[in-house]
């Protein structure tokens, strides 16, 4: 009997193990295949081999040297948009959030119902009324309206900060106030230590998102100084019909670069911020 059931967990683990490295290849097959594309002579998207028969960094260097489009002055937008979207979204979702944790005032409940129920909508139904209200206030081909836009969207999103908090014990708020501390420097010498790990996540969600939004950037910015990344890799794809993937494989490594490290610096940040926050609602 025991050799039967040691029999059937090996055999559970190996098929684990197997799928598990299917999915894997699944995973990294693309990203390889990308890069090696981009150290690939040529702008042909088909490629006898998949490892290339000779490398080449000539498509790096013409990202930065071709004066047909501007890859590193829409690098720099997209990070100074990713930069700033994500330390004022950190800053609006963890005091909203708090507040709606802590307090009790009227109309709280009123609050976060209509924050679910926004929430459920997707954000590009109302793209239109943004671009309006944008239109009215001439902030049209800036980045300070993506800005705006990326930072006050992500409210909506914040309700596992919001279960974050509601899991810390009220006793700690108590004690503090007993001691003469009001409700700032509660805020800023118990609470704020405590959130490091939802503070990681929200900042980390907030720059992934506006560095990799095209739908938004491409409605607001207008002129090609403007451009952030993803809309100026659009157009050059667009542009060359499609005929130098090379260079485009070059710019997605680029691209990459930045959100990978910030997940593997920051993933045990990250991983605690999901399951702290997703305890308790």
């Amino acid at each position: 009997m025991k050799m039967g059931q040691k029999s059937a967990s090996t055999l559970r683990l190996t098929v684990s193990y197997i799928i598990l490295s299917l999915i894997a290849v699944c995973a990294l097959y693309p990203a390889v295949w990308v890069l090696l594309s981009s150290l690939r002579p040529g702008t042909s998207l088909f490629s006898p081999t998949f490892i290339p028969e000779r490398f080449t960094l000539d498509h790096y260097k013409e990202l930065f040297t071709n004066q047909s489009f501007k890859y590193g002055v829409w690098y720099l937008n997209t990070l100074k948009i990713a930069t700033l979207s994500m330390i004022f979204s950190t800053i609006l979702v963890t005091l909203s959030m708090y507040a709606l944790s802590r307090f009790r005032f009227r109309g709280r409940k009123t609050s976060l119902t209509m924050m679910l129920i926004l929430g459920m909508f997707p954000g590009f139904m109302s793209m239109i009324a943004i671009f309006i209200v944008l239109l009215q206030l001439n902030l049209l081909d800036t980045h300070a309206a993506l800005i705006l836009v990326y930072s006050a969207g992500s409210v909506l999103g914040g309700f596992v900060v919001k279960g974050f908090y509601d899991t810390i014990p009220r006793s700690l708020d108590e004690a503090a106030r007993i001691d003469g501390a009001t409700h700032l420097q509660v805020f800023l010498k118990i609470m704020l230590p405590l959130s490091k790990p939802m503070l990681t996540y929200v900042a980390l969600t907030t720059f992934t998102g506006a560095w990799v939004d095209f739908i938004f950037a491409r409605l607001v910015l207008r002129s090609k100084e403007n451009w952030t990344l993803a809309v100026g890799m659009w157009d050059l794809v667009n542009s060359y019909q499609n005929s130098n993937f090379t260079l485009f494989a070059a710019g997605a490594v680029l691209i990459a670069i930045p959100i990978t490290l910030l997940f593997v610096f920051l993933q045990r940040f990250l991983v605690q911020g999901l399951t702290s926050g997703a305890s308790k609602g």
